[in-house]
Protein backbone atom coordinates (compact mmCIF):
# COMPACT_ATOMS: atom_id res chain seq x y z
CA UNK A 1 0.00 0.00 0.00
CA UNK A 2 1.10 3.77 -0.66
CA UNK A 3 0.77 6.99 0.89
CA UNK A 4 0.50 10.16 -1.09
CA UNK A 5 4.39 10.35 -1.60
CA UNK A 6 4.51 6.48 -2.90
CA UNK A 7 6.31 5.40 -0.28
CA UNK A 8 5.41 1.50 -0.06
CA UNK A 9 4.80 -0.08 3.29
CA UNK A 10 4.97 -4.00 4.23
CA UNK A 11 2.58 -5.24 6.80
CA UNK A 12 3.63 -7.88 9.60
CA UNK A 13 1.63 -10.75 10.01
CA UNK A 14 3.95 -12.91 12.50
CA UNK A 15 2.17 -11.71 15.94
CA UNK A 16 0.21 -14.08 17.57
CA UNK A 17 -2.79 -12.38 19.40
CA UNK A 18 -1.94 -8.87 19.69
CA UNK A 19 -4.45 -7.53 20.50
CA UNK A 20 -4.77 -9.71 23.66
CA UNK A 21 -1.23 -10.41 24.75
CA UNK A 22 0.08 -6.32 23.17
CA UNK A 23 1.34 -5.25 26.58
CA UNK A 24 2.97 -8.64 27.96
CA UNK A 25 4.65 -8.64 24.59
CA UNK A 26 5.76 -5.03 24.57
CA UNK A 27 6.72 -5.73 28.88
CA UNK A 28 9.22 -8.90 27.86
CA UNK A 29 10.90 -7.48 24.99
CA UNK A 30 11.15 -3.65 26.84
CA UNK A 31 12.97 -5.56 29.53
CA UNK A 32 14.80 -7.61 27.29
CA UNK A 33 15.89 -4.62 25.49
CA UNK A 34 16.85 -2.75 28.73
CA UNK A 35 19.11 -5.97 30.30
CA UNK A 36 20.78 -6.04 26.69
CA UNK A 37 21.67 -2.87 26.73
CA UNK A 38 22.74 -2.28 30.11
CA UNK A 39 25.05 -5.64 30.70
CA UNK A 40 26.76 -5.24 27.15
CA UNK A 41 27.00 -1.63 28.21
CA UNK A 42 28.76 -2.82 31.35
CA UNK A 43 30.72 -5.31 30.16
CA UNK A 44 32.30 -3.13 27.28
CA UNK A 45 33.22 -0.55 29.57
CA UNK A 46 35.10 -2.55 32.40
CA UNK A 47 37.04 -3.30 29.05
CA UNK A 48 37.47 0.12 27.98
CA UNK A 49 38.18 1.44 31.71
CA UNK A 50 40.98 -1.27 33.11
CA UNK A 51 43.96 -1.07 30.91
CA UNK A 52 44.79 -4.27 32.12
CA UNK A 53 41.85 -5.72 29.95
CA UNK A 54 43.55 -3.69 26.80
CA UNK A 55 44.16 -6.97 25.41
CA UNK A 56 43.29 -8.39 21.78
CA UNK A 57 41.03 -11.19 23.54
CA UNK A 58 39.17 -8.67 25.39
CA UNK A 59 39.24 -5.79 23.00
CA UNK A 60 37.50 -8.90 20.76
CA UNK A 61 34.68 -9.40 23.05
CA UNK A 62 34.24 -5.87 23.75
CA UNK A 63 33.24 -5.58 19.56
CA UNK A 64 31.54 -8.67 19.88
CA UNK A 65 28.78 -7.15 22.68
CA UNK A 66 29.05 -3.60 20.86
CA UNK A 67 27.31 -5.61 18.08
CA UNK A 68 24.99 -7.00 20.22
CA UNK A 69 23.48 -3.56 21.33
CA UNK A 70 23.68 -2.60 17.65
CA UNK A 71 22.07 -5.21 16.65
CA UNK A 72 19.01 -5.21 19.34
CA UNK A 73 18.63 -0.98 18.36
CA UNK A 74 18.17 -2.13 14.79
CA UNK A 75 15.34 -4.98 15.82
CA UNK A 76 14.04 -4.00 19.23
CA UNK A 77 12.96 -0.40 18.86
CA UNK A 78 10.38 -1.40 16.16
CA UNK A 79 8.74 -4.17 17.69
CA UNK A 80 7.92 -2.49 20.58
CA UNK A 81 5.99 0.19 18.70
CA UNK A 82 4.21 -2.26 16.98
CA UNK A 83 2.75 -3.63 20.12
CA UNK A 84 1.42 -0.63 21.22
CA UNK A 85 0.69 0.38 17.33
CA UNK A 86 -2.89 -1.03 15.84
CA UNK A 87 -0.99 -1.30 12.81
CA UNK A 88 2.17 -2.99 11.86
CA UNK A 89 3.68 -1.73 9.67
CA UNK A 90 7.05 -0.51 7.85
CA UNK A 91 7.83 1.00 4.94
CA UNK A 92 10.02 -0.77 2.66
CA UNK A 93 13.18 1.41 2.59
CA UNK A 94 12.76 0.83 6.54
CA UNK A 95 12.45 -2.81 5.93
CA UNK A 96 15.54 -3.20 3.76
CA UNK A 97 17.25 -0.72 6.45
CA UNK A 98 16.71 -3.40 9.03
CA UNK A 99 17.45 -6.63 6.72
CA UNK A 100 21.11 -4.66 6.00
CA UNK A 101 21.82 -3.91 9.68
CA UNK A 102 20.81 -7.74 10.53
CA UNK A 103 22.64 -9.39 8.31
CA UNK A 104 25.61 -7.22 8.08
CA UNK A 105 26.47 -7.55 12.29
CA UNK A 106 25.56 -11.35 11.64
CA UNK A 107 28.58 -11.42 9.05
CA UNK A 108 30.78 -9.07 11.63
CA UNK A 109 29.71 -11.58 14.65
CA UNK A 110 31.36 -14.65 12.65
CA UNK A 111 34.21 -12.83 11.44
CA UNK A 112 34.94 -12.06 15.42
CA UNK A 113 34.34 -15.52 16.49
CA UNK A 114 37.07 -16.73 13.88
CA UNK A 115 39.62 -13.39 14.63
CA UNK A 116 39.09 -14.58 18.57
CA UNK A 117 39.81 -18.23 17.82
CA UNK A 118 43.25 -16.87 15.87
CA UNK A 119 43.83 -15.01 18.72
CA UNK A 120 43.34 -17.92 21.09
CA UNK A 121 45.54 -20.16 18.83
CA UNK A 122 48.50 -18.05 18.71
CA UNK A 123 48.34 -16.67 22.50
CA UNK A 124 48.31 -20.94 23.14
CA UNK A 125 50.35 -22.56 20.64
CA UNK A 126 52.77 -20.13 19.50
CA UNK A 127 53.05 -18.02 22.56
CA UNK A 128 56.74 -16.77 22.00
CA UNK A 129 55.25 -14.98 18.77
CA UNK A 130 52.22 -13.90 20.33
CA UNK A 131 53.14 -10.14 20.76
CA UNK A 132 54.75 -10.25 17.43
CA UNK A 133 52.25 -11.64 15.72
CA UNK A 134 49.02 -9.93 18.10
CA UNK A 135 50.19 -6.35 17.86
CA UNK A 136 47.80 -3.01 18.20
CA UNK A 137 47.78 -2.63 13.99
CA UNK A 138 47.13 -6.42 13.50
CA UNK A 139 44.17 -5.65 16.39
CA UNK A 140 42.74 -2.73 14.53
CA UNK A 141 42.76 -4.41 10.81
CA UNK A 142 40.82 -7.25 12.05
CA UNK A 143 38.09 -4.75 13.47
CA UNK A 144 37.68 -2.82 10.61
CA UNK A 145 37.64 -6.38 8.71
CA UNK A 146 34.91 -7.47 10.77
CA UNK A 147 33.05 -4.72 9.99
CA UNK A 148 33.80 -2.99 6.34
CA UNK A 149 33.96 -6.78 4.41
CA UNK A 150 30.57 -7.47 5.95
CA UNK A 151 29.39 -4.33 4.90
CA UNK A 152 30.44 -4.65 1.69
CA UNK A 153 28.79 -8.44 0.98
CA UNK A 154 25.55 -6.84 1.86
CA UNK A 155 25.78 -3.95 -0.15
CA UNK A 156 25.76 -6.10 -2.82
CA UNK A 157 22.81 -8.02 -1.95
CA UNK A 158 20.97 -4.79 -1.06
CA UNK A 159 21.74 -3.37 -4.63
CA UNK A 160 20.24 -6.38 -6.17
CA UNK A 161 17.24 -6.14 -4.71
CA UNK A 162 16.47 -2.56 -3.97
CA UNK A 163 14.63 -2.00 -7.06
CA UNK A 164 13.17 -5.57 -7.55
CA UNK A 165 9.13 -5.17 -7.98
CA UNK A 166 7.16 -6.04 -5.07
CA UNK A 167 3.86 -8.14 -6.13
CA UNK A 168 3.30 -9.41 -1.73
CA UNK A 169 2.98 -6.60 0.95
CA UNK A 170 2.65 -8.80 3.82
CA UNK A 171 5.51 -10.52 5.51
CA UNK A 172 5.16 -13.63 7.61
CA UNK A 173 7.53 -12.42 10.17
CA UNK A 174 8.04 -9.97 12.80
CA UNK A 175 11.21 -8.48 11.50
CA UNK A 176 12.67 -7.92 7.63
CA UNK A 177 14.95 -10.57 7.29
CA UNK A 178 15.48 -13.44 5.08
CA UNK A 179 11.20 -13.75 4.40
CA UNK A 180 11.79 -10.36 2.82
CA UNK A 181 12.63 -12.81 -0.41
CA UNK A 182 8.88 -13.80 -0.55
CA UNK A 183 7.96 -10.63 -1.38
CA UNK A 184 9.26 -10.25 -5.18
CA UNK A 185 6.75 -10.95 -8.12
CA UNK A 186 9.60 -13.03 -9.99
CA UNK A 187 12.66 -15.00 -7.66
CA UNK A 188 16.32 -13.80 -9.13
CA UNK A 189 18.88 -16.12 -10.04
CA UNK A 190 21.52 -13.79 -9.27
CA UNK A 191 20.54 -13.25 -5.95
CA UNK A 192 19.94 -16.67 -5.05
CA UNK A 193 23.17 -17.53 -6.43
CA UNK A 194 25.18 -14.71 -4.63
CA UNK A 195 23.30 -15.14 -1.66
CA UNK A 196 24.74 -19.00 -1.43
CA UNK A 197 27.87 -17.47 -1.94
CA UNK A 198 28.07 -15.59 1.04
CA UNK A 199 26.36 -17.81 3.09
CA UNK A 200 29.10 -19.87 2.79
CA UNK A 201 31.78 -17.44 3.17
CA UNK A 202 30.01 -16.06 6.37
CA UNK A 203 29.13 -19.34 7.97
CA UNK A 204 30.51 -22.72 6.95
CA UNK A 205 33.79 -21.41 6.27
CA UNK A 206 34.26 -19.42 9.66
CA UNK A 207 32.89 -22.52 11.58
CA UNK A 208 35.37 -25.44 9.93
CA UNK A 209 38.24 -22.08 11.17
CA UNK A 210 36.96 -22.35 14.61
CA UNK A 211 36.94 -25.52 14.78
CA UNK A 212 39.98 -26.34 13.44
CA UNK A 213 41.93 -23.62 15.46
CA UNK A 214 40.03 -25.26 18.51
CA UNK A 215 41.40 -28.79 17.43
CA UNK A 216 44.86 -27.45 17.06
CA UNK A 217 45.12 -25.90 20.58
CA UNK A 218 43.27 -28.97 22.04
CA UNK A 219 45.90 -31.42 20.67
CA UNK A 220 49.13 -29.07 21.96
CA UNK A 221 46.64 -28.82 25.34
CA UNK A 222 46.47 -32.35 25.56
CA UNK A 223 49.85 -33.21 26.44
CA UNK A 224 50.29 -30.20 28.87
CA UNK A 225 50.16 -29.90 32.15
CA UNK A 226 47.15 -29.39 34.19
CA UNK A 227 46.72 -26.26 34.90
CA UNK A 228 47.65 -25.38 31.07
CA UNK A 229 44.64 -27.64 30.15
CA UNK A 230 42.15 -25.86 32.91
CA UNK A 231 43.57 -21.96 31.73
CA UNK A 232 42.88 -22.85 27.87
CA UNK A 233 39.51 -24.04 28.78
CA UNK A 234 38.79 -20.78 30.72
CA UNK A 235 39.04 -18.94 27.86
CA UNK A 236 37.85 -21.22 24.69
CA UNK A 237 34.93 -22.77 26.39
CA UNK A 238 33.28 -18.91 26.51
CA UNK A 239 34.20 -18.59 22.35
CA UNK A 240 32.55 -22.29 21.72
CA UNK A 241 29.68 -21.66 23.41
CA UNK A 242 29.16 -18.11 21.79
CA UNK A 243 29.67 -20.19 18.33
CA UNK A 244 27.71 -22.78 19.22
CA UNK A 245 24.71 -21.16 20.06
CA UNK A 246 25.23 -18.20 17.21
CA UNK A 247 25.04 -20.88 14.37
CA UNK A 248 21.90 -22.60 15.72
CA UNK A 249 20.62 -18.81 15.48
CA UNK A 250 22.28 -18.40 11.91
CA UNK A 251 20.37 -21.99 11.00
CA UNK A 252 17.59 -20.56 12.65
CA UNK A 253 17.48 -17.86 9.82
CA UNK A 254 18.32 -20.07 6.95
CA UNK A 255 15.39 -22.82 8.35
CA UNK A 256 12.34 -20.33 9.49
CA UNK A 257 11.00 -18.81 5.77
CA UNK A 258 11.05 -22.80 4.86
CA UNK A 259 9.12 -23.95 7.53
CA UNK A 260 6.60 -21.21 8.04
CA UNK A 261 3.67 -24.12 6.27
CA UNK A 262 4.97 -26.69 8.65
CA UNK A 263 4.53 -25.26 11.97
CA UNK A 264 1.41 -23.09 13.51
CA UNK A 265 2.25 -19.48 13.53
CA UNK A 266 2.49 -19.77 17.66
CA UNK A 267 5.88 -21.86 16.95
CA UNK A 268 6.76 -19.64 14.36
CA UNK A 269 6.69 -16.46 16.74
CA UNK A 270 8.53 -18.28 18.79
CA UNK A 271 11.28 -19.55 17.10
CA UNK A 272 11.70 -15.87 15.73
CA UNK A 273 11.65 -14.37 19.04
CA UNK A 274 14.97 -16.80 19.96
CA UNK A 275 16.92 -15.55 17.18
CA UNK A 276 16.51 -12.34 18.26
CA UNK A 277 16.64 -12.97 22.61
CA UNK A 278 19.07 -15.14 22.82
CA UNK A 279 22.42 -13.90 21.06
CA UNK A 280 22.75 -10.07 22.84
CA UNK A 281 21.52 -11.74 26.25
CA UNK A 282 23.52 -14.83 25.95
CA UNK A 283 26.96 -13.42 24.97
CA UNK A 284 27.10 -10.69 27.97
CA UNK A 285 26.14 -13.17 30.73
CA UNK A 286 28.83 -15.76 29.11
CA UNK A 287 31.95 -13.55 29.09
CA UNK A 288 31.26 -12.31 31.93
CA UNK A 289 31.18 -15.40 34.38
CA UNK A 290 33.18 -17.25 32.30
CA UNK A 291 35.97 -15.25 31.50
CA UNK A 292 37.65 -14.99 34.84
CA UNK A 293 39.27 -11.70 34.62
CA UNK A 294 36.16 -10.00 33.35
CA UNK A 295 34.17 -11.83 36.34
CA UNK A 296 36.85 -10.19 38.75
CA UNK A 297 36.03 -6.84 37.63
CA UNK A 298 32.45 -7.16 37.56
CA UNK A 299 32.61 -8.99 40.95
CA UNK A 300 34.70 -5.38 42.63
CA UNK A 301 32.32 -3.01 40.75
CA UNK A 302 28.79 -4.66 42.17
CA UNK A 303 30.73 -4.86 46.01
CA UNK A 304 31.71 -1.57 45.56
CA UNK A 305 28.11 -0.89 45.00
CA UNK A 306 27.12 -2.88 47.83
CA UNK A 307 29.89 -0.73 50.64
CA UNK A 308 28.03 2.71 48.90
Amino acid sequence: MDNDFNETYITFDGHVELQKYRYLYFLIIFTAYILIICSNSIIVCIIVINKSLHEPMYIFIAALLINSVLFSTAIYPKLLIDFLSEQQIISYSACLFQWFIYYTLGGSEFFLLSVMAYDRYVSICKPLQYHTIMRKTTVYIFLILAWFLPTCQTSVGLLLIAYKKLCYFILKGIICNSTVNKLYCVPSAVLNIYGLIVVVVTVPLPVLFILFTYTRIFIVTYGSSREVRRKAAQTCLPHLLVLINFSCLGTYDVLLPRMETIFSQTVYLSMSLQMILYHPLFNPIIYGLKMKEIYKHLKRLFSRDKLN
